[in-house]
């Protein structure tokens, strides 16, 4: 006789609390490794804003800074960044794995073996393998990335060897983690138009951003698409979609613009194109001046940044699948179909209640913190508007206002990039750990829309 599964109905060991705690402890741990005097380069120590403000957007991977990283904080303070970006990305992927066996843990069989095949059998029985094989594939790829890096900066920019390496892991580490963190006052600006930093930065932001399911199944069946999960196929498609569209409207809205592209030669406009459109699925780093934008930019900046990267990836937002759902959604709508098809597989009514929830929540999240900012800050709404979607949106690109917002506008910021980090994944799990099924039917009635 099999002893059955023990619920898992102690407050302390619901998923939500479990990542919450994690990452609110690697946030207090960072706040007090850069609160120290060893952690500035002046000796001092920093305002403990300051250092909470920073913990947090390291360990959220974000990349907003109140402070110049490398003029600020010393090689202690540095290394303690990069070891908050390691930690906040591969939690948030070991994380969401550890979800994933969770809920096919409770739910039934049915649906077990469904979430199986979409997520090619990750139970408990391979936790340890999956677990493993994440962890290899986020190292092996900031390794790649920081070999490339530093020998750039080596050959191309004079860098002593030791210091080419420094920069190497650090930019190879805040890449992958999506994380946008830079050792330079101007970001990237001043590569702009160097494509062996552009694209191995973008290519690592992307590989990180994916999310590990959907790398793991291109790895194994990339000469074979039709046999991509529905998961994979949204993905990639809807991520190469918005690359492409993105590219397209950087290149229209900022061809002319002297302060931005208007300078560069064609192909420099083209690879600062390509390199501003990836970097709003959560990468933070700019070869622009995000400041000089036009308006057009600057609104296609804010819809990427809320959609984000992919599930159990280190990108933020309500994540391309969410979004992808929710198109899905109104076109059957639009089609009159009472069921949401998706390519060979149905779409069930539980997902998509939980997309429409983590959409709508983090609108209404997104509005009210904007409002709250407008209120304590001297700032334009559109320039607050992109601060609070790259806060939430774990995005890290800013128009240059977080230094000059005031101290509570901090502390503002601040909880958007931990809600924004653990609130799709939590909110996720908790609607799915929360189904339940309801015995009986109340009677319909009609309501007028619109």
């Amino acid at each position: 006789m099999t002893r059955a599964r023990p619920a898992l109905s102690g407050r302390g060991r619901h998923p939500a609390v479990v990542i919450a705690t994690g990452f609110g402890a690697a946030v207090l741990i960072g706040t007090l490794l850069l609160g120290t005097p060893l952690a500035t380069t002046d000796g001092d120590a920093s305002h403990w804003l300051t250092a909470l403000f920073t913990a947090t957007s390291a360990v959220c991977v974000t990349g907003l800074v109140v402070v110049d990283t490398a003029a600020h904080w010393s090689v202690f303070g540095e290394v303690v960044i990069v070891a908050l970006m390691q930690v906040g990305g591969l939690g948030i992927m070991t994380l969401a794995t550890l979800i994933m066996v969770v809920l096919s843990g409770r739910l039934g069989l049915r649906a077990r073996l469904s979430a199986q095949m979409e997520t090619k059998s990750v139970v408990a029985a391979d936790l340890r393998q999956v677990l493993r094989k994440v962890v290899v594939f986020s190292l092996v790829c900031e390794a790649a990335v920081a070999v490339v890096l530093t020998v750039r900066f080596l050959t191309g920019y004079a860098e002593p060897l030791g210091r080419a390496a420094y920069l190497g892991v650090f930019h190879a580490v805040s890449a992958f983690n999506n994380a946008g963190f830079a050792l330079w006052p101007d970001n990237l600006m001043r590569f702009v138009t160097d494509p062996w930093i552009c694209l191995t930065i973008a290519l690592a932001v992307i590989a990180g951003g994916l999310g590990f399911p959907v790398v793991f199944e291109l790895l194994r069946t990339w000469r074979r698409p039709r046999r991509w999960t529905l998961l994979t196929r949204i993905t990639v498609g809807l991520s190469t979609l918005l690359l492409g569209a993105g590219t397209l409207a950087f290149l229209l809205a900022e061809w002319r613009n002297p302060a931005t592209m208007g300078p560069l030669s064609d192909s420099g406009k083209l690879l600062s194109a390509f390199f501003t459109a990836v970097m709003p699925r959560s990468g933070g780093f700019n070869s622009l001046d995000i400041g000089q934008l036009t308006s057009p930019s600057l609104l296609v900046t804010d819809v990427l940044m809320f959609i984000g990267g992919g599930s159990a990836g280190t990108a933020g937002g309500i994540k391309v699948t969410t979004f992808g759902f929710l198109l899905f959604i109104v076109w059957s709508e639009l089609r009159g179909e009472n069921q949401v098809n998706i390519g060979h597989r149905r779409l069930p009514a539980a997902t998509q209640r939980q997309a429409l929830s983590i959409s709508l929540l983090g609108l209404l999240l997104v509005t009210f913190a904007t409002w709250l900012m407008l209120v304590i800050t001297p700032h334009s709404l559109d320039r607050v508007l992109f601060e609070v979607i790259s806060a939430f949106a774990t995005n890290g690109l800013s128009t240059g206002i977080t230094a000059d917002t005031p101290l509570a506008g901090h502390v503002v910021l601040s909880l958007l990039m931990f809600i924004g980090r653990i609130g799709p994944l939590t909110l996720g799990s908790a609607l799915a750990l929360k189904q339940r099924t309801r015995r009986y039917e109340l009677p319909e009635e009609r309501v007028i829309l619109g």
